[in-house]
């Protein structure tokens, strides 16, 4: 059974540093992702780490900002958040997958965390 663990979320102010942490166990994952979701907004991909090249993939808004990182050995991920905005807030979760997959899309992913809130005052 997979069990997904995601911790690091908080109330940062603007132009502050987060970092999420995601712990996955019962499967093997080769690739790892992170959405968000402000209240009444869709999910949206924020970034991905695929393969076993760790190739890595950003949405615009967060590039440069935001960095994706993972510890095969350990089975985790994080993001790791700097130069936050208030249009950073959200809860963020962490969504593995057991493909190599290259996908912006939720329902590519099987697996989701329990999600962490991130608030970012201005």
């Amino acid at each position: 059974q997979v069990r997904l663990v995601e911790s690091g979320g908080g109330l940062v102010q603007a132009g502050d540093s987060l970092r999420l942490s995601c712990s996955a166990s019962g499967g093997t994952f080769r690739t790892y992702a992170w959405f968000r979701q402000a209240p009444g907004r869709q999910r949206e991909f924020v970034a991905s780490i695929v393969g076993n090249d760790g190739s890595t993939y950003y949405i615009d808004s967060v590039k440069g900002r935001f960095t994706i990182s993972r510890d095969n050995a350990k089975n985790t991920v994080s993001l790791q958040m700097n130069s936050l905005k208030p249009e950073d807030t959200a809860v963020y979760y962490c969504a593995p997958s057991s493909l190599s997959i290259i996908s912006n899309t939720a329902a590519s992913y099987n697996y989701w965390g329990q999600g962490t809130q991130v608030t970012v005052s201005s």
